[in-house]
């Protein structure tokens, strides 16, 4: 089927034309330059033939959902949302030279960079979610490159809210990336599918082809969704790549929505854990919190700043004590002044030494607690992430068994299980199966992780595979 030739550019008060940056289904995507302020940019215009009142809709609700969510850093920017001259709706958005789908498959992107654009394009859509949206169209094309290198997400054009999608709307699908139960139209988008669609996205960047293609094989549309259907996925082949990488993948594109990471934020959390073991630098969670988590990670940075008194030099003590003295002096020069003035009925009497004195020990006084005050809290903090202590490791014959005691987890906290030096994928269940044969040694050590951070690892358990079988 011959690709449609892209339509006349609208003419757009204020902007200048360039050219044709690509064609879709429903719209085409134009250069511009703004005259003010002076930038170039991507306007997405819809085509004239496709115009009705269901796809303005569709395309007023992608802008409003764009200019909602645009000022998440992974997200593309959007500037304006018109209607041209000659009938057609079209949104102005930031300009972005390059997209992932141009080179995953020319180039092998470094593991680092996969890492990191996984954990960046996860935060962007994990955003989306707890504002209620679905993106439904995870795919590398739909991740451009802005020109400082960072990976946004682009085109929500088929988003949806968590409640409408769960009425089978007839949406375009991106075969290779979209999960099982979306394929059958069990349902037209979930948090579980989306799940499924980053880790398809990452298997991707990672492999160099998405995760059901066969090289030089048949890869029809058919095929690949026969394929995808009985989700026997290959690993990526990278070298480089570590086991507890595969499994985070494979865990995330399981057949059944159940067995997949509950949410965005734990397959974030998963791939973090990777970057861990790598030794690579942790990409940060960007997701946006509400204004009273806001509030409270203000209030615990304050009282973790008093912690600075500590240090003799520290700028901040300097500032309290001479504030402190500031203080004193000025009250024993009001007093002198009130003195010399002889207002009253008589002279007051100078300021005792025994009054001095009881000021300058109540501001010591409260020095020393506000140092007793910051030290708590950075004990406090040290101690935050709980340890695991008692791990116990069974065999049964086929595999050995570990479990201990919930050490006291919060909400979004996770195990990480690692054996023989390796982790494996975050669990929130106190116990793990690993199979073993006669003759192993099997050893386990178990860590809780919290806000991308790892506490402190338990004790080493081993368990030597013929004596306790």
């Amino acid at each position: 089927m011959a690709r449609r030739l892209p339509s006349n550019p609208p003419n757009l008060p204020g902007f200048a034309f360039i050219r044709v940056l690509g064609s879709g289904g429903f719209a085409d995507v134009f250069l511009y330059e703004q005259n003010m302020p002076r930038r170039l940019v991507a306007v997405k215009v819809l085509l004239a033939e496709v115009v009705n009142d269901d796809l303005r809709q569709m395309f007023q609700a992608e802008a409003n959902l764009m200019a909602q969510l645009s000022s998440h850093p992974s997200i593309l920017t959007v500037y304006q949302a018109s209607v041209a001259a000659d009938g057609r709706p079209y949104l102005v958005m930031e300009y972005c030279s390059a997209t992932l789908g141009q080179r995953y498959r020319a180039v092998q992107l470094p593991i680092a960079e996969v890492l990191s654009t996984g954990v960046r394009i996860a935060s962007a859509v994990e955003t989306a979610h707890r504002q209620g949206v679905l993106h439904r169209d995870i795919k590398p094309s739909n991740i451009l490159t802005t020109a400082y290198g960072h990976p946004v997400l682009s085109d929500f054009g088929i988003a949806a809210t968590l409640g409408e999608a769960e009425a089978n709307d007839n949406v375009g699908l991106s075969i290779p990336w979209s999960a099982p139960e979306v394929l059958h139209d069990d349902v037209s988008g979930s948090v579980a599918s989306e799940v499924w669609s980053l880790g398809a996205t990452v298997y991707s960047l990672l492999a160099g082809r998405s995760p059901f293609e066969v090289p030089g094989g048949d890869n029809a549309s058919a095929q690949l969704m026969a394929r995808i259907d009985k989700a026997r996925l290959v690993p990526t082949g990278r070298v480089d790549a570590p086991m507890s990488l595969e499994r985070v993948l494979a865990r995330a594109m399981s057949r059944r929505p159940s067995d997949r990471q509950a949410s965005v934020l734990e397959f974030i959390r998963d791939l973090q854990s990777v970057e861990e073991e790598l030794g690579l630098p942790q990409t940060p969670i960007e997701v946006a919190m509400d204004d009273w988590a806001l509030a409270t990670a203000v209030d615990a940075d304050d009282r973790t700043r008093i912690s600075g008194i500590h240090a003799s030099d520290d700028v901040g003590s300097r500032r309290r004590r001479r504030a402190a003295s500031r203080n004193v002096a000025t009250a024993a020069s009001a007093d002198s002044r009130l003195h010399e003035s002889g207002t009253g009925r008589g002279r007051p009497s100078p300021p005792s030494a025994r009054r001095l004195a009881w000021g300058i020990s109540i501001v010591a006084t409260l020095l020393v607690a506000l140092v007793a005050a910051g030290a708590y809290v950075v004990i406090q903090s040290n101690r935050s992430i709980p340890v695991v202590t008692d791990v116990q490791g069974t065999f049964d014959g086929t595999a050995v068994t570990f479990t201990w005691n919930d050490p006291g987890l919060a909400d979004g906290d996770a195990y990480i299980v690692t054996v023989g030096g390796t982790a494996w994928p975050m669990q929130r269940e106190p116990v793990f199966a690993v199979n073993a044969d006669d003759g192993d040694r099997v050893c386990a050590s178990i860590t809780v992780t919290r806000d991308g951070k790892s506490g402190k690892p338990s004790a080493q358990r081993c368990v030597d595979v013929d004596e306790a079988g």
